[in-house]
């Protein structure tokens, strides 16, 4: 089975047809930057624009950084204020000329890797972690998704996590990969008081480093690894989401 993955992100919008059964990409993914503002008309157009270029007429799942409940967009932390409580299921459908089903981007991203990549076979509890513009998150325990976490909001030192570890917070100030590195490990110390996982998956384009800052994180007695599938899992775990219930609480409506 095949399905069009499209993966929203606070800074580009990703895209790329799936062969749901093995998670493999059937073409080349494109990109187009996040519009700004990022309201949800030019949002939309961009999806619209990459289902076009793909000559896409059938099932097409999006991921969005943010609470997705029914379709709902609940939070946009990212994304410009308009999309709180806006149907995406609906605006998504209209623009894709297609059915649609929407779920939250780490949500997605942790779907593909307990799939097909770095948490396969894991039946213990699951950290997938995303470094991007802000740092999403998918817990899994017995390979069951807790849906809509958005661990990156916890207050770390009276400020939101992703304010000072987010792949967009080393940008900003120009860190070192261990100063960075730093703020990354104080989180994820933070995340294992919480809930105290047995894996830690960490992806987002900066997995592609991972060699970089991953061992420089100190003090956590769970495993990590970076993410198998780098920074296509979201668009995968999308594609996944369009012939599949495992996900409670985020069904998608056309």
């Amino acid at each position: 089975m095949q399905a069009l993955g499209i993966d929203i992100g606070g800074s580009g919008i990703k895209a790329a047809p799936v062969d749901v059964a093995t998670g493999k990409l059937l073409a080349d993914r494109q990109k187009v930057d996040t519009p700004r503002p990022a309201r949800p008309g030019p949002v939309a157009d961009v999806v619209k624009e990459l289902t076009a270029s793909f000559g896409w007429s059938g099932l097409v799942g999006i991921t969005f950084p943010g609470v997705v409940t029914d379709g709902v967009t609940r939070t946009a932390a990212n994304l410009d204020a308009a999309w709180i409580g806006m149907d995406a299921a609906q605006l998504f459908g209209q623009a894709a000329g297609n059915q649609v089903r929407v779920l939250n981007d780490a949500d997605a991203a942790g779907v593909a890797e307990m799939t097909f990549g770095a948490g396969a076979g894991e039946s213990g509890t699951v950290l997938m972690v995303t470094f991007g513009t802000g740092i999403g998150s998918a817990l899994f325990t017995q390979g069951v998704l807790v849906p809509n976490t958005e661990f990156g909001h916890i207050e770390i030192r009276g400020r939101d996590a992703e304010t000072r570890a987010s792949e967009h917070a080393k940008e900003l100030r120009d860190q070192s990969w261990s100063k960075w590195a730093g703020h990354v490990g104080e989180f994820l110390q933070h995340m294992e008081a919480l809930i105290a996982p047995d894996l830690i998956i960490v992806g987002g384009g900066v997995s592609r480093q991972a060699d970089k800052w991953v061992p420089r994180l100190t003090g956590i007695r769970a495993r990590i690894v970076p993410a198998a599938l780098l920074n296509d899992a979201g668009i995968v775990g999308a594609a996944m989401h369009t012939c599949s219930t495992a996900v409670p609480g985020t069904s998608g409506r056309g």
